[in-house]
């Protein structure tokens, strides 16, 4: 069975966006990453395990009317699904057993209290063996740490996810990932862990939904709004955590990187005053690419610096004149900055969030903080972005992301360049969303992908790109956009009028770079094996676009 996720505020086709894949990283990247050792901290666990009735991942919606409008020549009947009513508000799921316009009506529930359950998150990886989820906390010094976590119990034959309590006596300051669950899988798949999600009092809102079914059972999740904080009540920190979907996902390598041996306290400087000046390169041009410095092959290991310094090389030759890179992995600061130097192109740095977390704190979030701290070659970079679809995958609340841009700010203390995120289109049109985050960044950063709007074909790619542009561009006041994820596959399986090839990619590409070249990072540099080919699409491995700009590597 085929699942996709709709965000609710979905504009038309034209905001289709992004839902596909989770680009250049998956959830366990930064998970491997940390890769920390409690066996040595003489912690003792004492577990408290509290039943009750079984919690609904994706609980279903109230009685719901569905009337699919096939394209077909005969229609399909109306169809009437009757569920159980919405409990709290994970995404509902709604099945779409034939192809067509479906409508899913509104609905609000609201919670007269603060409500945790288990959720689940999904992560796509090859074969291996992965420590995932877990609850991450960093103490200062010897303390006594008393928290949440999700795990699964089996009782007569029936397996459920519950919250349980764990207590961590540790005698000493670190960090400490608590109760991660870990599992080998031998070939690529998708594993579901249960995580702990806290929805606080309020009243929710899950939107109107409307979306086109290309295929048949399809499995639709509509997310709910998660309500801001009013003046009178304190925030909450609310990791909601929305399932990664099976479709369209990208799997990444595990890289072994070594951990470092402090973390960044926060900093006192106060924020860099709001810059001037423009992003995007000269009309008609191709202005950006971006580069994960993998390689290509399944095992996708690190590259050396000499074989980075060789695509950068190539890039610039090719009149590109700016690298997006999307964390500070595989020593992406030193290898990318070095030949960037060495070629005169300039940088967009990222910071990835790729679990609930969605601060300072997180010790991914940290490592990455400091590695910028620590490398400051300001003068190569020309945007930092901090997430890339962190709110659309759940792991951050726009409150939270605010606060961590805030936090970035703060701390690269000697950068005064423009900051940003990186978000499908419609999320940027969600009020909540924008009237968190159109105060703290300096342009509006958008991933738009025309290849995943059905209705889109290669010679309309450069169109629909400069409409997402054009969209993201008045949302914020006073605040360019600006797109930093656009391309079209060269192999896989047609969408709808968007089909793949090597022909199609060339005049899609051509026809993104006429429209908008200037204000837009093609994605991406290399087709990689490393992404998985289990998806609808079977396009994830071939996005790589170097041919179409004429990058010879």
């Amino acid at each position: 069975m085929k699942a996709t996720f709709v965000a609710a505020a979905l504009a038309g086709a034209a905001s289709a966006g992004s839902i596909h894949h989770r680009h250049a990283h998956d959830a366990f990247r930064a998970l491997e990453k940390k890769n920390y050792d409690n066996g040595t901290c003489g912690c003792t666990t004492i577990y408290s395990t509290y039943y009750g009735e079984a919690t609904l991942s994706f609980p279903e919606v109230p009685a719901t009317t569905v009337v699919p409008t096939s394209t077909s020549t005969s229609t399909p009947a109306p169809v009437t699904v009757t569920s159980t009513a919405v409990l709290v508000p994970t995404p509902v799921a709604q099945t779409c057993s034939t192809t067509g316009v479906y409508t899913f009506p509104a609905t609000t529930i609201t919670l007269s209290e603060s409500t945790t359950v288990c959720a689940p998150s999904t992560t796509a990886v090859p074969s291996g063996t992965y420590t995932l989820g877990g609850v991450t906390t960093v103490v200062t010094t010897a303390t006594t740490v008393t928290c949440p976590y999700a795990t699964v119990s089996t009782s007569e034959g029936v397996t459920n996810s519950i919250v349980a309590t764990t207590t961590y006596v540790c005698p000493s300051a670190g960090t400490y990932t608590i109760a991660p669950i870990t599992t080998t899988v031998d070939k690529s798949t998708t594993i579901t862990v249960p995580v702990v999600t806290t929805y606080p009092a309020g009243t929710y809102t899950q939107p109107e939904v409307v979306t086109t079914i290309t295929e048949t059972s399809t499995v639709v999740y509509c997310p709910f709004d998660i309500p801001s904080p009013t003046a009178s009540t304190t925030a909450v920190s609310v990791p909601t955590t929305y399932p990664v979907v099976s479709t369209p996902a990208v799997s990444t390598p595990v890289v072994s990187k070594p951990k470092p041996t402090t973390y960044p306290t926060a900093s006192s400087s106060s924020a860099t005053p709001k810059p001037t000046g423009g992003l995007g390169g000269a009309p008609g041009k191709p202005w950006g690419i971006s580069y994960t410095p993998y390689e290509t092959s399944e095992s996708g290991g690190c590259k050396s610096a000499s074989e980075v310094e060789k695509d950068i090389a190539a890039i610039a030759a090719a009149g590109v004149s700016t690298i997006r890179v999307y964390s500070t992995d595989c020593d992406t600061l030193p290898n990318v900055g070095s030949a960037c130097a060495k070629h005169g192109l300039k940088m967009v740095l990222g910071i990835f969030i790729d679990a609930p977390g969605c601060d300072a704190s997180n010790p991914s979030v940290t490592e990455q903080i400091s590695a910028i701290k620590s490398w400051a070659q300001w003068d190569l970079v020309d945007l930092i972005s901090v997430g890339n679809e962190a709110v659309f995958h759940g792991y951050c609340q726009p409150s939270e992301l605010a606060g961590l841009i805030t936090k970035c700010k703060g701390e690269f203390s000697g950068y005064s360049g423009p900051f940003t995120t990186a978000e499908t289109v419609n999320i940027w049109q969600q009020s909540d969303f924008s009237s968190a985050i159109c105060g703290v960044v300096d342009v509006a950063g958008a991933n738009a992908h025309a290849f995943f709007n059905t209705e889109t074909n290669a010679s309309q790619a450069g169109q629909f790109v400069k409409g997402q542009l054009d969209i993201i561009s008045k949302i914020c006041k006073g605040i360019p956009g600006i797109v930093l994820e656009t391309g079209w596959p060269s192999a896989g399986n047609p969408m709808g009028l968007a089909v793949p090839g090597e022909s199609e990619q060339m005049e899609a590409i051509t026809s993104i770079v006429k429209e908008c070249g200037d204000k837009a990072v093609l994605f991406s540099l290399t087709s990689d094996q490393w992404k998985s080919a289990d998806t609808a699409c079977g396009c994830e491995q071939h996005f790589g676009c170097a041919k179409a700009l004429g990058i010879s590597i």
